[in-house]
């Protein structure tokens, strides 16, 4: 059947060549006869001879219906956005005025995902036939996937206008403003500016986003053009604080504009009619001056004409101040420090700072400490609008803080009211973030949208990979909203930055193909988004020249694992590309595959390239030992797992000293505790030592003795399975002696005993709830990655969890020896010792008992210190030398009693 259904195909080819069907002829139905012999294809699976069937035939005749109908519908359906046939056919018919056969294919390649050619031709067909409607739902759909449109979203704008709905009419105007910036088309953006002041003008906070847009795009002077434009109407609403917002921006772009100069003053005259020393401010600053620099004189105004009866005034020394009147000779102020007291205007103005009547420190000087405290409580959007306005309306969370704790919040309050703070300045449109400082917050005027709040910290960002997550972040929202927000000319901004990397790379870096990797994935996802440049991540690829250098580069895991992903689907030694780049990016998924695949002779290369070099790769060594020491392939390892053993011993011994040393500490604490829980913890060593030989004990143990600070109860119990193996075992560096009956754990006195229960009961009662309450505080605080309270609460977490399971093991295993019970016999536990030096002649006396009781200072050493494990077991009149470091000791035992202690 599959096969016959190519050659009536090829047959159907043929047929058109021969008769030379006319246009005419052509109907909709036509179309719809070859949809069901397309469907029989792609049900039998023979799509790829039929494409190649019907690219042969246009070789040859290149305007074939039939063939770039094929080839077309074949092409969108692979969404390989290969869309010229089908567009070519629209065009054909178009030509001839078939529109309902033009409507048909375009609604075909739209089947398969919005296209912008295929939109433009359907609302071309649909006002052919006069059906406007259509055309204007077209056209939204349209102007969603063609960002570089301008002239339908005004015809929008202007339909809505029409219709009265005047929100929907500005949204749109806005939209063309910004495209017609974009196409530096003046007199298009003047036209569309005056539509928005007739119907937006209170929406300031815009026309300076696009002042600011236009100055950078086109030029100053065009801007300056349009805010003179804009200033008369809050001249006549006699909005002077933004008529005079305008003419500051306007003197911004031109300091000597004579109508910004004239009508500043003119608005300061208007604004400030009841202040009884206007004029006198006014020559003061010499504002009418044009010799003065415009921006220095409205300065001194503004300081000026401030202090003014009944505004406050703060006081380094003297705090908060109300002005209770002018005198000739200068200001009286009332502080609450210092009543009536007279200031010059000119000694005013250089130490005093002038406070709104809103301002943080004017509340808490003249409201109830209780009620402040009440009001920030329970309005928390007022109390950081109040704060952030109090601090020159920037401040970030540090500076909140600090406005906020002791004096209204107790710290505390401040740790739960500060997570919801956190949560209404991320979500509130009223609060934004200062574009060149992400972690200041300021209060608008105007809300401010999710899209344009994510693209100003976009473009505040100055990492690449930063500016990848902040994407990333809003792709995700939109999924989750089940928004359309990737129709946003500020997405299309930040879509465009990653392609401006694609479109002028003179070489592969890592930017380069993270840029590659995330347009292919936002393509996949939207594909009218196609930037129409080669995509293809194999010929990036191979231009690479440093393939490690550029991996390791990649800050983001997501971007890692998917680089991963396309190695494997796109280069065929995928397999030793795996090997290469596994020490940077740690993850099973790379051990599956190549097991799954049976490349296990690419497994042990990547083992033995590890291990080689395990000082330097720590951590991926660490990480491939303890994730896969269970697997088959590495069991089938042609090398004895003592020797991974002693590899990992040896880095406990690094790391530790790593540690002490202060070289890179964050990292080899980590790597520390991953092996130590590994050798102890899942007793991975204890297991071996049941089972190796004497020479392999040995071997080991030469290590053990050695890493330092490792915690002596360890060793003893790991040495006492030896003994009970081997009880003729003799440890490296312990000198051959008798040797008595070891307890399994510590031997220790009861007062020690109970002192460590108390220790162990502190942890649980106390610091562990302290440190979780510590941890919930920090992760209120949100971005946990940078959170550094976040991640000095988890390794305290970490170090309580550890201690508190090591004491419990401690005590479980721990015997206690009472004072009558200690042999005085031989030197051990509970005993004092008197020794003769040989050397210098003098007597040293010495008090034997365990790890928890030790105070060498003070002449208590413990059983299982390097000293006292000499020592233990010999008798009175004995003789013995031994090495401790490399220091050479020589006693003779004159005494041994029993010690005293409870």
């Amino acid at each position: 059947m599959s096969e016959q259904t190519v050659t009536d195909i090829s047959e159907l080819l043929n047929q058109e060549k021969w008769t030379r069907a006319t246009l005419n002829n052509y109907t909709v139905q036509n179309f719809k006869e070859l949809d069901d012999t397309l469907q029989a294809v792609f049900e039998s699976e023979k799509e790829d001879d039929v494409l190649a069937e019907a690219e042969e035939h246009l070789r040859h005749t290149k305007n074939s219906i039939i063939a770039l109908y094929l080839s077309g519908v074949i092409s969108v359906r692979r969404q390989t956005v290969d869309d010229a046939n089908l567009i070519a056919l629209t065009e054909i018919f178009g030509d001839n005025h078939k529109w309902n056969i033009v409507e048909y294919l375009c609604e075909r390649i739209l089947e398969h995902g919005e296209n912008r050619d295929a939109l433009r031709k359907l609302a071309m067909c649909y006002s052919n036939e006069n059906q406007p409607e259509k055309m204007y739902e077209v056209w939204e759909r349209l102007i969603r996937v063609d960002f570089e449109e301008a002239d339908i979203v005004r015809q929008l704008a202007e339909k809505k206008e029409a219709d009265g709905d005047t929100t929907e009419a500005v949204e749109y105007y806005k939209k063309a403003l910004h495209r017609y910036i974009s196409k530096k088309l003046f007199n298009n953006i003047r036209e569309v500016w005056h539509r928005l002041i007739q119907y937006a003008p209170e929406q300031t906070e815009f026309f300076y986003h696009a002042e600011n847009k236009i100055a950078k795009v086109i030029s100053p002077e065009r801007a300056s053009q349009l805010l003179e434009e804009l200033y008369p109407h809050f001249r006549k609403e006699a909005e002077w604080d933004i008529a005079i917002e305008i003419l500051k921006r306007i003197l911004h772009h031109d300091p000597r504009s004579p109508m910004a100069r004239k009508e500043i003053i003119e608005c300061y005259r208007e604004k400030y009619a009841d202040h009884s020393h206007l004029e006198e401010y006014i020559k003061l600053s010499n504002l009418t001056q044009s010799w003065r620099n415009i921006h220095d004189a409205i300065a001194d105004f503004e300081k000026h004409i401030s202090f003014d009866a009944g505004n406050f005034v703060f006081h380094r020394a003297w705090g908060v101040g109300i002005i209770r009147g002018i005198e000739s000779a200068g200001l009286l102020i009332d502080f609450a420090r210092k009543r009536q007291h007279r200031m010059t205007l000119k000694m005013a103005v250089s130490s005093l700072e002038i406070l709104d009547r809103d301002h943080l420190w004017v509340l808490r000087s003249i409201w109830k400490k209780e009620k402040l405290h009440k009001k920030v409580k329970t309005d928390i959007e007022w109390a950081l609008k109040t704060v952030i306005k109090s601090c020159g309306n920037a401040a970030d969370i540090k500076r909140i803080k600090a406005e906020l704790v002791p004096a209204v919040l107790s710290q505390n309050e401040w740790s739960s009211w500060s997570a919801k703070a956190r949560q209404v300045l991320k979500t509130n449109k009223d609060f934004g973030t200062l574009t060149d400082k992400l972690d200041h917050y300021v209060v608008r005027d105007q809300p401010i949208s999710f899209e344009e709040k994510v693209y100003n910290r976009f473009k505040a960002e100055r990492d690449f990979f930063d500016r990848v997550k902040t994407i990333s972040e809003f792709l995700a929202y939109i999924d989750n909203e089940e928004l359309s927000g990737n129709d946003s000319d500020f997405f299309r901004d930040m879509f465009d930055y990653f392609v401006s990397y694609l479109k002028g790379s003179s070489g592969v870096n890592e930017y380069v193909i993270c840029s590659n990797l995330l347009v292919r994935r936002i393509v996949a996802r939207y594909p009218f988004m196609n930037p129409g440049i080669d995509l293809d991540f194999l010929n990036l690829y191979e231009e690479i020249a440093d393939l490690e250098e550029l991996f390791k580069n990649i800050n983001s895991a997501d971007l890692k694992r998917e680089f991963i992903n396309n190695v494997k689907r796109t280069v065929k030694d995928w397999p030793e590309i795996y090997v290469r780049l596994f020490p940077y990016f740690l993850s099973r998924d790379l051990i599956n595959d190549l097991e799954r695949t049976e490349h296990f002779d690419k497994l042990e290369y990547l083992f033995h390239r590890l291990y080689d070099n395990y000082r330097d790769l720590r951590e991926a060594y660490v990480w491939l030992v303890r994730n896969c020491y269970e697997d088959t392939w590495f069991e089938n390892l042609s090398m004895p797992f003592e020797k991974v053993l002693i590899s990992m011993v040896h880095l406990l011994d690094i790391t530790a000293r790593d540690i002490d040393n202060k070289k890179e500490t964050t990292q080899n604490r980590k790597i520390h505790r991953q092996i130590h829980s590994f050798l102890f913890k899942d007793e991975i060593l204890r297991r071996h030592i049941s089972t190796a030989d004497e020479s392999s004990l040995t071997r080991l143990f030469t290590l053990v003795s050695d890493v330092k600070n490792l915690d002596p109860t360890l060793v003893l119990n790991l040495k006492q399975i030896v003994l009970d193996r081997f009880p003729d075992f003799r440890f490296y560096g312990e000198e051959a002696k008798p040797r008595t009956a070891v307890a399994r754990g510590l031997i220790t006195t009861q007062a020690s005993y109970e002192r460590k229960q108390k220790q162990l009961h502190h942890i649980h009662s106390v610091e562990v709830p302290e440190n979780s309450k510590e941890i919930s505080r920090a992760a209120s605080l949100g971005d946990l990655k940078e959170n550094a309270e976040y991640k000095a609460a988890k390794e305290r977490q970490d170090f309580l969890n550890s201690t508190a399971a090591r004491l419990q093991e401690e005590l479980q295993t721990a015997q206690i020896m009472r004072p009558d019970e200690i042999d005085s016999g031989s030197i051990g536990f509970g005993t004092t010792v008197t020794l003769e030096n040989k050397g210098s002649g003098e007597t040293e006396v010495f008090t034997i008992l365990g790890p928890w009781e030790s105070d060498p200072d003070n002449g208590v050493i413990s059983y299982l210190s390097p000293l006292g494990s000499a020592l233990v077991s010999h008798i009175k009149g004995e003789e013995l030398s031994f090495v401790i470091n490399d220091r050479e000791y020589s006693y003779k035992v004159t005494d041994i009693d029993r010690a005293t202690f409870s």
